[in-house]
């Protein structure tokens, strides 16, 4: 709820699982769409109600410019496996005009690229593919060095949180992503 409570007009939900948090905002009357690459999860936000699209954040989405607050949770500023080319790509999600990006950084002062791969629960794996962990500090630099203002930082539990702002006229600098 602490990063549900600060976010403002239309949000875009970046690796939103099964909509958990589109549906607390949809509930909270804002207008919400959650993305994510997995088909299941998109299936089960639509279910509950939400508005999810089976996409990757590096595709073209609706209203592009336009999003008040994107977020990343649940360490999803790991997706793609290079944080400032996400970064930047969010950049250009939200409005040039005060958009806002709410992030959940690692709880450790880390910040490393890997390789992950799916356990399905019986043994198997799935194909690896790029990841990031990004604790707060390393977060604050990539987030300067890609136009974005750190904001609050603030903690639940174990769980660590970091606002970033766009600021009014700034413009995202150009990272190509490989993925």
């Amino acid at each position: 709820m602490s990063v549900l409570r600060r976010c403002k007009g239309a949000v875009l939900d970046i690796g939103c699982g099964p909509g958990r948090l589109v549906s607390a905002l949809r509930a909270l009357g804002h207008l919400v769409l959650g993305i994510d690459i997995n088909h299941a999860a998109v299936a089960r936000t639509a279910d509950t109600g939400g508005a999810a699209l089976c996409r990757s954040v590096f595709e073209r989405l609706p209203g592009e410019g336009l999003w008040n607050t994107a977020l990343l949770m649940d360490g999803n500023i790991g997706v793609g496996g290079d944080p400032p080319a996400l970064l930047v790509r969010i950049g250009s999600l939200v409005s040039p005009r005060g958009g806002l990006l709410l992030v959940e950084a690692a709880a450790q002062d880390v910040h490393e690229r890997l390789h992950v791969q799916f356990d399905d629960g019986r043994g198997r794996l799935g194909m690896p593919f790029p990841w990031a962990r990004v604790g707060v500090a390393a977060l604050r630099r990539t987030a300067a060095a890609t136009g974005w203002q750190p904001g609050e930082h603030w903690s639940v539990g174990d769980r660590h949180f970091l606002e970033l702002k766009r600021s009014a006229g700034s413009r995202p600098a150009h990272t190509r992503h490989q993925g």
